[in-house]
């Protein structure tokens, strides 16, 4: 039976088993050894993945907060070696121009570390992209209906899908090239929709090196009052 706080908007009643201390600093300490361990891989194997994995990794992402619940995402997943062809091709036409003098030079020393050029045959080798858009508004009985905080929305939803996917086993890239366009053209995506994050997606190959980078220490980045 629901209740309601508002008139006219129906509630239900929230139930979750509460962790007693010791249960939820283990599961934090669980979910943190897990996630330490995730990078992002550039090199791929081109084995496949179980795809029930990626649609459960999405229906994750889908659990994430939006603003007025708007749920402003769509996530295209793609297998199709053609398409995957055509997205690195267009891929890497933008960033040949982003290493040739579109990106400034404080950004290629930012870079640099990473070890990254405008090659990206990574978007051809993973068996799965994961193509992430950004709902800015849907119709509705011939209106247009405005969506909230999308960015921080969408942002969220694909950290949840990074974690979930890192917690299958498998490895990630957030790919992002600029400009993304091509993307919305390529899979055919209606207007409403913009190109947030390509996600490659499997597993890593064999002798995979990721560049030696160190994180921040939880001191550097919390503050207490």
């Amino acid at each position: 039976m629901s209740d309601t706080i508002v008139p006219g908007f129906p509630t239900v009643p929230y139930i979750r088993k509460r962790k007693d201390e010791r249960e939820s600093v283990a599961a934090a300490q669980a979910f943190l050894d897990g996630i330490s361990g995730r990078r992002s891989v550039r090199m791929f194997s081109p084995d496949a993945v179980p795809l029930e994995a990626i649609d459960l990794a999405i229906s994750a992402a889908n659990t994430s907060p939006s603003g007025a619940n708007m749920q402003p995402w769509k996530f295209v997943v793609i297998t199709d070696p053609s398409v995957k062809r055509r997205i690195r091709e267009a891929a890497e036409a933008e960033e040949k121009e982003n290493y040739s003098g579109r990106m400034p030079p404080q950004w290629l020393r930012a870079l640099a570390p990473l070890q990254t050029d405008w090659h990206k045959e990574f978007l051809e080798i993973a068996p799965v992209l994961i193509a992430v858009f950004r709902e800015d508004f849907h119709e509705e009985g011939g209106e247009r209906i405005l969506h909230y905080y999308v960015s921080e929305s969408v942002g969220i939803a694909c950290g949840i899908l990074l974690a979930a996917l890192n917690a299958a086993g498998l490895e990630t890239l957030t790919h992002t090239p600029s400009p993304m366009g091509f993307l919305r053209e390529i899979l055919d995506r209606p207007r409403n929709e913009k190109p947030f994050l390509l996600v490659p997606v499997g597993y890593a190959a064999e002798g995979c090196r990721v560049p030696d980078i160190i994180k921040k220490t939880p001191d550097q980045v919390t503050i207490r009052l």
